[in-house]
């Protein structure tokens, strides 16, 4: 237990993760008003972990220098456990964005999360359009409801933040990922027009396309008395992500803090790995974040 708590804190520590966590409220960004802001949290996933525990530093020391390197179990645990990261980074989320009120009930949003890139746009279907300066009508409803679409690519340095990193000379892992979010967002407003904030709450569906593959350089298996070299493998898979979050703006008129919790389950599915062996992978997704956001902008 100690050792598996040790290797959350090392994960979280460095990491490069999609971004999924949810922030925003069921009131989109007002035609002609910006919205800016940054956060900070952690992906803490469940299958990586228990992948990354099953390997250590001093393994994956001892396979890079070797001399000559065979297939065996070790180079199995480090194939598999390369690949759970890479379905689920595990560590630290670091994001600065900018949102734009676009027109009446549609704001679009761009944001970059520890390397990835992030487009998004929101449609908000319940509540008032108005602004804290100017409420509009019905405002003194104060529920609000929105659905949106996000797309985020990422395509390298997946593994550069942990030790396995070290046997890319080995293994040479690939992996490309590209993740389609899609939340569904209620909020409550703490005066006319989020004047004070909002509590906001949902569900969000998101699914991930993966292409990935391993291209060892020198890694053999034994048959019989002859060493054969381990063949290169490519493959590509997708999987659905199934989530409810819960965040909270706090603060007045335009500077707020922004705490959230965002909570998925997914199965992975089954991957091939190298010498044709395959593994299946499935678990939690935990990812917390806090920041703050400024409004600005008249608006039109």
């Amino acid at each position: 237990m100690q050792k598996a708590w040790l290797l959350v804190l090392v994960c979280l520590a460095a990491g490069c993760t999609a971004p999924r966590s949810i922030i925003n409220s069921g009131k989109v960004t007002a035609p002609g008003q910006f919205k800016a802001g940054i956060n900070f949290g952690g992906n803490i996933a469940t299958e990586p972990i228990s992948q990354l525990k099953d390997i250590t530093e001093a393994a994956v020391d001892a396979i890079r220098t070797r001399d000559s390197v065979f297939y065996d179990a070790q180079i199995d645990v480090a194939s598999k456990s390369m690949m759970a990261y890479a379905l689920d980074p595990v560590g630290p989320t670091f994001d600065f964005y900018l949102r734009y009120g676009l027109v009446e009930r549609v704001d679009v949003g761009y944001k970059y999360a520890s390397g990835v890139h992030v487009f998004d746009a929101m449609y908000q279907f319940m509540g008032s359009t108005g602004t804290i300066d100017n409420p509009g009508v019905g405002s003194e409803n104060r529920w609000y409801g929105s659905f949106g679409l996000q797309y985020a690519g990422q395509s390298s340095g997946i593994l550069d933040a942990i030790f396995l990193d070290k046997l890319q000379p080995v293994l040479q892992f690939t992996a490309r990922r590209r993740d389609l979010t899609v939340p569904l967002i209620f909020s409550k407003s703490f005066g006319p027009e989020e004047e004070r904030g909002n509590v906001s709450f949902g569900v969000v569906y998101s699914h991930t396309f993966i292409n990935y593959g391993f291209d060892p350089s020198g890694v053999y298996e034994r048959i019989g008395r002859d060493a054969v070299k381990v063949p290169a493998f490519s493959g590509k898979n997708s999987f659905p992500s199934f989530g409810v979050f819960l965040n909270a703006k706090l603060g007045f008129k335009y500077v707020y803090v922004l705490p959230a919790l965002s909570i998925y389950y997914q199965n992975y599915g089954t991957y091939q790995v190298l010498n044709g062996k395959s593994h299946s992978y499935s678990g939690l997704t935990l990812i917390p974040s806090l920041g703050v956001q400024a409004s600005f902008g008249k608006g039109r």
